[in-house]
């Protein structure tokens, strides 16, 4: 039977928008995402090749290394294509490799949350990833005036700064409104909790010390927390080596908030956890295809059980061959309450599989049924197929 193609409503482009749920653990200098612990391989410490807290792009090398099994690796050769890597400039490119030259980078890529502590500063210069968001937040100034850079709340290019930066990998392509929460606990005990109770984007204390208080904000499209609460969490006098340079210490605030999260402080502060919880927003395009068997097609199977038994035709073998061009018996599957004889003949065929085709008339996918369906001649049949790409 000649492939049959999908009319003009039968096929439909859609976009799935998802909020996957995120969680961050933070304690003794290690990150911890989504619970999971780590896993022991044959031949790494962690079988993704990435320590507990990353995730690993496209999953390569997954309990692999060097010198066991070569690790895999992305490379183009230099052609007059004048294809490269994103990574390597142009002026390096037509400098530094001749054509014909093997191009080679390195997997697994990994990635994970950073944290980075700014202290008082006098200007920008010593840090510029704050100041490099300068722009970004004046923008969201008609949320919440907290997002200002410089203001009467505060100067965001001298005061001391918290910033943890989320890669987009975790939450797609935004971080969902109101959903980010912050838990910052000593001994078990919660002692601070900020959330985005407005959705505009300012963390406000809902536990700790100073309830109501704006502690910093969220830029929930770039991916970026910027704490500047400094009041103290605990009781006066208690302090702890937050900024791992002991006998310095220093008092429980939300500027030492997610220390140990990849900030290379090196210091494991006992008793104390942090707990990071968000949405993300990401959009998965799918196709949905309705693919028909119509009353009376789909009705006949060249698979041999289609065939009574002993009617199977034998095998061919050769280059010549001669067929016996007689009428092959269908096996006749319709119930009847008796044994013999069987009910009137129909032709019934049984859908398990349905393939796709593309243009050329090369499968490009096969759609399973879990429980094959029974086709009969006067049966009109719709399968409805959902694909996420």
């Amino acid at each position: 039977m000649p492939l049959k193609k999908f009319g003009l409503n039968d096929v439909f482009h859609n976009r799935l928008k998802t909020h996957p749920s995120i969680q961050f653990d933070i304690y003794a200098a290690h990150v911890y995402y989504q619970n999971r612990s780590q896993i022991s391989g044959a031949f790494v410490s962690s079988t993704p090749n990435a320590p507990p807290g990353f995730v690993s792009l496209y999953e390569m090398n997954v309990d692999r290394t060097e010198e066991k099994t070569g690790l895999i690796y992305p490379f183009v050769v230099k052609n007059g294509s004048l294809s490269n890597f994103r990574t390597i400039s142009t002026d390096s490119f037509m400098a530094d490799f001749q054509y014909g030259d093997t191009i080679s980078g390195s997997y697994p890529l990994t990635s994970s949350i950073v944290r980075e502590f700014f202290p008082t500063a006098v200007s920008c210069s010593t840090r510029r990833h704050v100041c490099a968001l300068e722009n970004t937040l004046n923008y969201y100034i008609p949320l919440s005036p907290h997002y200002q850079f410089n203001s009467s709340l505060g100067n965001k290019g001298t005061q001391p700064v918290n910033l943890i930066s989320i890669p987009s990998i975790f939450y797609g392509s935004s971080i969902k409104k109101g959903t980010v929460d912050l838990q910052y606990y000593i001994s078990g005990t919660l002692i601070g909790r900020l959330r985005d109770t407005g959705e505009n984007g300012a963390l406000i204390e809902v536990s700790g010390s100073s309830p109501g208080s704006v502690a910093g904000v969220v830029l929930y499209n770039e991916g970026f927390i910027l704490l500047t609460g400094s009041w103290d969490l605990e009781a006066p006098g208690i302090e702890r080596d937050y900024i791992g340079d002991a006998p310095v210490l220093e008092p429980s605030s939300w500027l030492y908030y997610g220390v140990g999260a990849n900030d290379n402080v090196g210091a494991s502060i006992p008793f104390v956890s942090y707990r990071m919880t968000f949405s993300g927003s990401q959009y998965i395009p799918t196709i949905t295809m309705l693919a028909h068997a119509n009353k009376g097609e789909f009705n006949h199977s060249n698979n041999p059980t289609y065939l009574k038994y002993g009617e199977i035709p034998p095998s061919i073998t050769g280059t010549f061959a001669s067929l016996d061009e007689r009428g092959y018996e269908i096996k006749n599957t319709v119930q009847t309450p008796y044994p013999d004889p069987t009910g009137s003949f129909e032709k019934i065929t049984y859908i398990s599989k349905i393939g796709i085709y593309d243009a050329n008339e090369n499968l490009i996918g096969i759609a399973k049924i879990a429980t094959p369906v029974k086709k009969t001649l006067n049966r009109n049949l719709t399968f409805k197929l959902k694909l996420d790409v």
